[in-house]
């Protein structure tokens, strides 16, 4: 397996008003192998449970790509159902982690997002970001589909845009088509100018009532409530269909380029 799985980070930081600032980062464009993702998912969790955390921020490192998805060297590596399975379900948790959780996450997205990127910004509560935030689900291309992501990016921008975005999936969508269809709540000309709005809303959640911002939390996700046992029987899919010749034939042309 190539180093690039073992490389990444996740790292968190609580500010006096009670803002969690969770950042994830990795070298490849912030692709992101198993363990960083069920690190990301334990530190949602961790940060939800915490009495003197207010409100989570979720970002990423870098000023290029928000985040490109699954570990391509991970997903080449795989040649079992078992550990294919296991590979997509970490964005099933935490996507569930940003669900289950009971502060609201604001998301900051600062560059393009591609398939699990499009994912995490669709599970987060209320989502900033850059006019260069355009995004793709690119699953097809490899043949394989955003099975776990698409219950998160249909609930957030319908059936209707989350079936373009999967068909159509070589093409990129602007961010002023996300923020058109509700993936974002704004999007800026700078990131400074994104940071300003962040640290506004950000401020004014940390002085709400935590008991008011869990009950609309509650409320909007409900009906996701079976999306434990959803996301991994939908991991099971791409899990089978990423052992078949097409996508790891797919995989590889793709990493020449």
């Amino acid at each position: 397996m190539s180093e690039a799985v073992d490389q990444g980070h996740v790292q968190f930081e609580v500010d006096e008003r009670g803002v969690a600032n969770i950042e994830f980062g990795h070298p490849m464009s912030n692709s992101l192998p198993g363990k960083i993702l069920r690190k990301l998912a334990e530190t949602i969790t961790e940060m939800s449970t915490r009495a003197d955390v207010k409100v989570i921020v979720l970002r990423s490192s870098g000023d290029k790509a928000f985040c490109a998805g699954a570990s391509f060297d991970e997903l080449i590596s795989i040649n079992d159902l078992d550990t294919g399975k296991v590979f997509f379900s970490g964005f099933a948790q935490v996507i569930n982690a940003c669900r289950k959780s009971t502060k609201l996450i604001i998301g900051r997205v600062h560059g393009k997002a591609v398939g699990g990127g499009v994912g995490i910004a669709s599970a987060v509560d209320y989502c900033f970001a850059t006019k260069n935030a355009d995004v793709k689900l690119s699953e097809l291309a490899v043949g394989i589909g955003p099975f776990v992501v698409g219950p998160a990016v249909q609930r957030k921008i319908g059936l209707s845009a989350m079936s373009q975005l999967a068909i159509d999936a070589t093409q990129w969508r602007s961010a002023q088509w996300a923020l058109n269809h509700g993936l974002y709540a704004s999007i800026f000309e700078t990131e400074d100018d994104m940071d300003e709005e962040i640290n506004r809303l950000s401020t004014v959640l940390a002085k709400s009532s935590p008991e008011a911002m869990a009950e609309l939390k509650g409320i909007f996700w409900e009906g996701t409530e079976n999306w434990d046992e959803l996301l991994v029987e939908r991991a099971g899919i791409s899990g089978r269909l990423v052992l078949s010749d097409f996508t790891v034939n797919a995989i590889n042309s793709f990493k020449k380029k």
